[in-house]
């Protein structure tokens, strides 16, 4: 066995691990992305139900649709974020001209850094938030509040595999493999 292939033997399981890592990422970015078409149209009702109830007596002035509007809006922010971390479009500020690869490479992972840091805080202290709510359920639709609460820890977790993704492709551009 040659030095190169001796080299490239333990490459090889963690490029197999970043291509599953990739498929997983693309098929929850799917999932994720249908989840907020769908929250956002739900969105819609409740919400023109509210503005159509104040200009008609048609309509009745239905109490739960604020709450509904409200849980609706939790998510479609949460879920936005999520997909905005899959694009590196969340927490990116344009200070920089025109950098090299590897230049972008260093930014991205030292951006990718506190990306991570603010998924391990949503990821821990979301859980607890999740967990105050255990027992708890809404006012008005008698909801239970951890349904609601649980999109912390979740946009957590999805950071930090969408975040894994975009850390290990800097590494490789600083490696010298394309991406």
């Amino acid at each position: 066995m040659s030095g190169d292939t001796a080299a490239a033997g333990p490459a090889r399981p963690a490029a197999g691990a970043l291509v599953a890592l990739r498929a997983a990422n693309r098929l929850l970015a799917r999932g994720i992305a249908f989840l907020l078409m769908v929250t956002v149209a739900v969105l819609v009702v409740p919400v023109s139900l509210q503005i159509f109830s104040r200009y008609t007596d048609a309509i009745p002035a239905y109490i739960w649709t604020e709450e509904l509007a409200r849980f609706c809006l939790v998510y479609a922010v949460m879920l936005g974020a999520m997909l905005a971390v899959r694009e590196g479009t969340h927490f990116t500020v344009d200070v920089f001209p025109r950098l090299s690869p590897r230049a972008e490479a260093r930014v991205e992972l030292l951006s990718g850094s506190f990306v991570v840091l603010f998924a391990l805080v949503f990821l821990w202290w979301g859980w607890e938030f999740t967990e105050f709510a255990i027992y708890r359920i809404s006012e008005l639709a008698e909801l239970p509040l951890w349904l609601i609460h649980m999109a912390w820890p979740i946009a957590g977790l999805v950071w930090l595999l969408f975040q894994t993704e975009r850390m290990a492709d800097a590494i490789q551009v600083l490696r010298g493999r394309a991406v």
